[in-house]
């Protein structure tokens, strides 16, 4: 049975498969390890009652319409996509290189000791817990980016291309001292020290890559 508050009580273990029997059996072993569980007869149900829950899905390989490679890749579609851990019936080295590829946490046999499901499902919750910060760390980058203006996005762009004052005000015809308000705006907006940190901002989020309107020179 599923938990009608699972969404409010932190991660939840999704637990997908056709056989009836071992769903229940293995939502009972979650649940004396402790886990929220919930649990789903097909992929369809999951996806159709997923919304944006953190946790991780444990999914049988072999199911009819949607089977647990068609269920990973609409995951991966996700905004946040949760780990999936692989418990299947039948297993071969081909099928677990697959799933571990597409990212799959683990790729288990139904046979496989309880410990090492439930030590998969700690590490994919982990994980799940992991990927959700950074997403919130990048997004609140992106946010404080939007407030630049596009003069400050043509000023940061030639700092991180390591172009001196001098040579970005002659660029922009600009002066040295207004490069110089810029790049006070630019690090106090994003909140960041040095050039270096500033490096690693483009990079992570491909700021060169986006061309923002150009000013005028003498802005």
């Amino acid at each position: 049975m599923n938990d009608p508050s699972a969404r409010d009580h932190g991660p939840v273990v999704h637990v997908v498969d056709d056989d009836a029997s071992f769903l229940v059996a293995v939502g009972r072993l979650l649940r004396a390890a402790g886990c929220t569980v919930r649990t789903f007869a097909s992929a369809a149900e999951l996806l159709a009652q997923l919304g944006d829950t953190a946790g991780c899905v444990i999914a049988d390989l072999r199911m009819p319409v949607m089977d647990g490679f068609d269920l990973q890749q609409a995951l991966l579609r996700q905004a946040n996509a949760l780990p999936v851990i692989f418990l299947t019936g039948e297993g071969d080295i081909p099928t677990s290189v697959r799933a571990m590829r597409h990212g799959a946490e683990d790729f288990l046999t139904k046979q496989a000791p309880q410990e090492d499901l439930l030590a998969a499902v700690d590490r994919a919750i982990a994980r799940d817990a992991r990927q959700r910060a950074e997403g919130a760390r990048l997004r609140a980058l992106r946010a404080r980016l939007a407030t630049l203006s596009p003069r400050e996005h043509e000023v940061l762009q030639h700092v991180v291309r390591g172009r001196l004052n001098k040579q970005i005000a002659a660029d922009l015809g600009i002066g040295e001292r207004t490069v110089k308000l810029h790049r006070t705006a630019i690090t106090t907006k994003l909140q960041l020290r040095s050039v270096a940190e500033l490096t690693r901002l483009v990079q992570e989020l491909g700021v060169l890559v986006e061309h923002p309107p150009t000013c005028p020179k003498g802005q």
